[in-house]
């Protein structure tokens, strides 16, 4: 796919899986050096950023722009992984004095704030964030300017915005700063939903800001394998919701994570009996969850035949399921199987780019290149063209290791 000419594959490399950073020139026996790919339900890095607009007011509008200026360009531009253009936008809108209410130039800072740190900007990301001091100052709330909102009370501060600040100081490596902002948050968050009871006033869209908080709480804890706070939080979360099979399966990789294989495969089963499902994920994806967690416990038991059919099965239903893809990769590359595990991901680049087009995902292929071919460094720089040509800009290249 990526090769002109087809490279040599090298007799002496072993088929088996490393982690991108090792030297590929170790054989990698150990099944723990996977880098596998999970179906998570937490948002990772800005899977499922908040809205950056502040929480709109009861009047009807017709489109994005009467709430903020051209703020319809500005979501477009991130919806296509087009960050350098919202930065460019941003610069000419304040140089040209377009932004005229205090809401706006929020609006922006927070699309400003995301951009820069999906580039990987995150100093200059905190620098901005610290420029606004506090929040809850009464230099952001509505009722400060009743001459431009007349009516409105509360923060005009976007809820993203406050995700955000949270979010920064762990790009920046101070972990902990960072769980103790999401922990703050996780507060203030719960306070409204208490405001809002309280004045019986709706509160839906507070209780999933509530879900996503503890969901970004449990993706941190789960990365760092913090098994017994990532299982309050789970249990936590399905107390809220018991037929959120997402969250459930999660719970089952989880207590394998732990060693109950029997308790996962329990849960796992649990899923599988779950006729209604809530309308939260489609019928397609509750099969392919299902599968998944099948496939799971073969791998577990190093069965990666009945691993490799199960993915297969997923991936029919669902071409773009990129974890499927990846992990029936991996499963064939324990089988020793490495030129077909390359087929696999390359096939699933070339079909479905903007799914397949994952750090996780062409690490692990660029591993394969290091095991198999001698002239890897080539075929990883034809990879590397070809991503600079259809990737999104927030997309690290470096996992290519060129």
């Amino acid at each position: 796919m990526f090769s002109d000419s087809s490279p040599s594959m090298d007799p002496a490399s072993p088929g088996s899986e490393t982690r991108p950073e090792i030297n590929p020139s170790s054989p990698a026996t150990n099944p723990a050096a996977v880098q596998p790919i999970e179906a998570t339900p937490e948002p990772t890095a800005f899977e499922s950023t908040p809205s950056p607009v502040a929480d709109p007011p009861p009047e009807r509008f017709n489109s994005l722009d009467e709430l903020t200026h051209d703020l319809s360009s500005l979501h477009d531009l991130s919806t296509r992984g087009q960050w350098e253009a919202i930065l460019d936008k941003i610069s000419q809108s304040r140089a040209l004095f377009l932004l005229t209410k205090p809401h706006e130039h929020l609006t922006y800072l927070t699309y400003q704030v995301i951009a820069l740190t999906k580039l990987r900007r995150s100093d200059e990301a905190s620098h901005e964030l610290n420029s606004l001091h506090d929040f809850d100052g009464e230099h952001y709330r509505y009722e400060s300017f009743p001459e431009i909102y007349p009516g409105r009370k509360g923060s005009m501060v976007p809820f993203s915005l406050r995700w955000m600040y949270a979010l920064v100081p762990t790009r920046l490596g101070n972990r902990q700063e960072g769980l103790d902002r999401l922990y703050t948050l996780l507060d203030f968050v719960r306070e409204r939903v208490k405001e809002k009871e309280e004045a019986n006033d709706s509160v839906e869209l507070w209780k999933r800001r509530e879900i996503f908080v503890m969901s970004c709480l449990l993706g941190f804890h789960l990365g760092h394998k913090e098994f017994g706070v990532s299982l309050d939080l789970i249990k936590e979360l399905i107390k809220r919701d018991p037929l959120d099979p997402v969250l459930v399966s999660k719970l089952g990789s989880v207590q394998m994570q732990f060693g109950d294989i029997e308790g996962a495969k329990a849960t796992f089963d649990r899923v599988e009996k779950m006729s209604d499902h809530n309308g939260l994920v489609s019928e397609t994806q509750f099969k392919n969850l299902v599968g998944r967690n099948k496939a799971l416990v073969h791998v577990v038991a190093k069965d990666y035949a009945a691993a490799v059919r199960e993915y297969e099965e997923c991936i029919e239903r669902d071409g773009s399921d990129v974890v499927a893809v990846n992990n029936k990769a991996l499963c064939l590359m324990y089988s020793r199987d490495l030129s077909d595990a390359i087929k696999v991901m390359e096939s699933a680049l070339e079909r479905v780019p903007t799914a397949a087009l994952n750090e996780s995902l062409v690490g692990n292929l660029c591993s394969m290149y290091e095991l198999a071919y001698v002239n890897h460094t080539d075929v990883k720089k034809t990879l590397n063209n070809w991503i600079a040509r259809v990737a999104p800009d927030d997309f690290d290249s470096s996992c290519t290791r060129v």
